[in-house]
């Protein structure tokens, strides 16, 4: 098709719209569909520059001409449907600006911090994973080492969706589902919300994140471990944070340890995980030979991480959706 069809097929597709057209909205469709800075003319002005440099003074002429008529009957059309607009040649209205800028948000406190643990995690070779926050009583607590009606389970108060069925308490449901699943070596961390059965106070809440590390192989120790939070600790809180493991229980895990780190504002230790050997009992479950694998796991909230890093004093907080304390993120 030549220019000067094509100029001209422009022209009365113009006019047809331009003739129809009843709402400023459905004018302004058309100024960006014909003048918008990719627009059908600004398409023409594309073409005339390949022309050759013989036909560039004719069509030079009629490309402005149509632009020029093209603007004056689009203002003559918004002037009236909008008599109250000004489109003369010394309006301070310039359509081709750019609209205004929007008030941009920001990740949540606990996602920011989620990631950050990720990203430390994932630097020293963990994958990350996730699994179902509803769950059977066996992923969530059986083969973890604490069959039904076993003192331990008084640990975690449950919400049960059915008898055997459950909001899962924490995370360690992945790892189990993991070790089903996949044959060592095993080096991941589980990510997501978990659900515990407790009255609501500036220190527990209802549901809450959590961030559990698994580590499967023929070598893993006591030593590994420790020196694998060491790195977490330094990563997340500086380089200088005074950290210290004491023994402590976990049916899961043998020998198990609990972390803490100083607070120099607060002048105090504060726990923030618990870790250990993964328990034998354990590895037999998910059907692990416990005689050749051995491993470690640990586990922590992420509010609390959050609230010790920010100097956070109530875990509601988080989930009170107050614009006061998100932007401060």
């Amino acid at each position: 098709m030549s220019l000067d069809n094509t100029i001209k097929e422009i022209k009365a597709s113009f006019q047809s719209d331009l003739s129809k057209s009843n709402t400023t909205t459905e004018l302004e469709n058309i100024r960006i569909t014909y003048l918008g800075r990719k627009g059908k003319l600004t398409t023409l002005f594309e073409e005339f520059t390949k022309l050759p440099v013989s036909e560039k003074p004719k069509y030079g002429k009629t490309l402005n001409v149509l632009k020029t008529e093209l603007t004056i009957a689009f203002n003559e059309k918004l002037n009236e449907l909008n008599p109250s607009s000004d489109n003369s040649n010394d309006s301070s209205e310039d359509f081709s600006l750019p609209g205004y800028n929007l008030p941009q948000g920001s990740l949540h406190p606990l996602e920011q911090v989620t990631s950050e643990i990720k990203s430390i995690f994932q630097s020293i070779g963990f994958s990350v994973a996730y699994g179902p926050e509803i769950d059977d009583d066996y992923h969530n607590f059986e083969a973890l080492n604490v069959p039904k009606h076993h003192p331990a389970r008084d640990m975690q108060d449950t919400f049960f969706v059915d008898p055997n069925t459950v909001l899962r308490t924490h995370t360690s449901n992945v790892q189990i589902h993991l070790m089903e699943n996949q044959d060592p070596p095993l080096r991941h961390i589980c990510c997501g919300r978990v659900f515990r059965n407790e009255a609501v106070s500036y220190k527990s809440f209802c549901l809450f994140n959590q961030v559990e590390g698994l580590v499967i192989n023929e070598t893993s120790s006591f030593a590994e471990m420790k020196g694998t939070l060491e790195y977490f600790v330094k990563e997340m809180f500086g380089k200088g944070t005074k950290m210290r493991f004491r023994p402590s229980y976990f049916p899961f895990t043998e020998p198990s340890a609990e972390v803490d780190i100083w607070n120099d504002k607060l002048n105090q230790w504060m726990e923030i995980l618990g870790c250990g050997m993964v328990n034998p009992n354990v590895l037999s479950n998910v059907g692990y030979d416990n005689t050749k694998y051995q491993g470690f796991a640990f586990g922590m909230g992420i509010e609390r991480i959050a609230m010790i890093k920010y100097g956070i004093k109530d875990i509601r907080l988080f989930y009170q959706n107050d614009k006061r304390f998100l932007e401060q993120f």
